[in-house]
């Protein structure tokens, strides 16, 4: 089944219902599912008589917008396969990527096609298509309003490449990642069941898959006029009133997006009591943010949702499911709870060999590595939303995957494990764990713990010429925390030191997850 047909079918049974509210200089615009339905015909029609045919590969670089659920409609409907690249990898790692998996056409704003002046994997592209400004040696996407709609939806095998993407991980070489019309629908039904998408809700999101998820579910998404490329430096304030001005009863946004929404709120007083349920992942929620959000969207059910681009979801856990007694837990030292795993999926503990290929296996000898309760190790995850590999990139499926007889275990390089109760805990990357000759320490043990102190607001632990040094992000420059009562807090964990750094290094695309390579060359050098 080609996707595109879901939303086809919702624009001939509910034609008026809102399916996109964006901002354009400063207006709020909505797309019902009839307009998006025909602008994505139209623009079919425009990449048809192009010469594009199905199973080309199309790069898009918008905004998240309107016109980019419009563009990803007409790309399902022909069979052609979209193509993203993070934006905030910077140019040589799209370069990179377009090596790897090289696209047939570009779709893109007028303001990166600015990218094509200098760099040469973008010019080496041969149709490019433009929204917006008028552009030298691009056609205009908004020629196709003009042509007749194509009302045809390519037959695909449910096998067939939808969309590709890329993932490195945090250092790696970019892994080219395809997403099948089946694994997407597979997606959908995870995050449909996890997220308890309903019909007519209204949800503030700032994660393009969530979109997708939403269109298929018809729950309105509202797209705030910010840029995700640096999100720990949005603007609040449009999102805090795009909330309140469409009474959206949702939202759903990366840990440190709705760290700025409760700065915001907590300097203007603002609330936001219409949001009823309020979904964050993508990066390690302490349990101190959501403290916080609760503070300003009283009447909500706040659920972190834990996943990876291979696995989304994986696992969930509502606020109200979390216990002073586990909050306590990750005080001491215990990790971050991640919450059951998803319907769909199977999640085992592995004995942790991160950075060694494991493999093939029997279904004994993957048995006996499995971990009982309350023993870390590596968190693998199987189930049909879950990625069997990287297109033309053995070596990371050796590194990444596991065989299993007939099944395919996808390596999250997290480590973890379950409580009693069949609750999974998180302990951060595998490759970030510290060893010693005083054993292993994982670093969510130490950083979860460290930030109960006001004064932090990120921590990470590295090993350092043989001692345990804690770096620590400050809230405001100004502040002198309490180093001897920190240090004390985490003496669980052997820390020798704690030293203050301006700015931990984060990648870029979420702003939350520790670069831990790079924090240890700081280090070395500011000795």
């Amino acid at each position: 089944m080609n996707v595109a047909e879901i939303l086809h079918q919702h624009a001939a049974g509910d034609p008026d219902q809102v399916a996109l509210a964006d901002v354009r200089r400063g207006r709020i615009r909505r797309t019902t599912y009839a307009d998006l339905d025909r602008r994505a015909g139209q623009l079919a029609e425009l990449l048809r008589r192009s010469g594009l045919r199905p199973g080309d590969t199309v790069l898009v670089m918008h905004r998240m917008s309107s016109e980019l659920y419009i563009a990803l409609a007409a790309i399902f409907r022909l069979g052609l396969v979209a193509m993203f690249v993070d934006p905030s990898a910077g140019s040589a790692y799209l370069e990179r990527c377009c090596r790897l998996h090289p696209p047939r056409a570009l779709i893109a704003s007028s303001k990166a096609q600015l990218l094509r002046l200098w760099m040469p994997a973008l010019r080496r592209i041969p149709l490019t298509f433009s929204f917006g400004c008028r552009v030298p040696g691009a056609f205009r996407a908004e020629h196709a309003w003009r042509l007749p709609g194509d009302e045809t939806i390519a037959a695909t095998d449910s096998n067939a490449p939808a969309l590709v993407s890329f993932t490195s991980g945090s250092t790696g070489a970019p892994k080219v990642v395809v997403r099948t019309h089946e694994f997407l629908l597979a997606q959908h039904r995870a995050i449909e069941q996890s997220l308890a998408l309903t019909p007519g809700e209204v949800e503030l999101v700032t994660l393009p898959i969530f979109v997708l998820a939403n269109l298929a579910s018809r729950v309105t998404s509202l797209i705030p006029d910010v840029d995700l490329r640096r999100p720990d430096a949005v603007d609040p304030a449009p999102m805090v009133h795009l909330l309140s001005e469409l009474n959206a009863n949702r939202a759903a946004a990366p840990p440190v997006v709705f760290e700025r929404i409760a700065d915001h709120c907590e300097r203007t007083g603002a609330v936001l009591p219409a949001v009823c349920k309020v979904f964050t992942g993508g990066g390690p929620v302490s349990p101190k943010l959501l403290q916080r959000l609760q503070q300003v969207v009283p009447q909500a059910e706040i659920t972190v949702v834990y996943g990876s681009t291979e696995a989304e979801p994986i696992s969930t856990v509502a606020l109200s499911d979390i216990a002073p007694g586990d909050f306590a837990a990750t005080d001491a030292g215990h990790g971050l709870l991640a919450g059951r795993p998803v319907d769909s999926v199977r999640v085992e503990i592995l004995e942790d060999r991160w950075g060694r290929a494991l493999g093939p296996l029997t279904s004994h000898e993957f048995e006996k590595l499995c971990r009982p309760a309350r023993e870390p190790g590596e968190i693998v995850v199987h189930g049909p939303h879950v990625l069997d590999g990287y297109l033309g990139n053995g070596g990371a499926d050796l590194e990444n995957k596991i065989r299993v007889e007939d099944r395919v275990w996808h390596r999250t390089g997290d480590a973890g494990y379950f409580d009693e109760r069949g609750r999974l805990w998180l302990l951060g990357r595998c490759a970030a764990r510290v060893r010693d000759d005083r054993g292993e320490l994982y670093p969510f043990s130490v950083e979860h713990a460290a930030l109960r102190h006001d004064t932090i607001r990120r921590a990470a632990v590295v090993g350092l010429r043989g001692e345990r040094v804690l770096a620590v992000e400050l809230r405001r420059r100004s502040q002198v925390p309490d180093l001897a009562s920190l240090l004390k807090s985490l003496t669980f964990a052997g820390v020798d030191s704690v030293r203050i750094v301006r700015r931990l290094p984060v990648d870029r695309r979420h702003n939350s997850k520790v670069d831990y390579a790079a924090l240890r060359t700081q280090l070395e050098h500011a000795s």
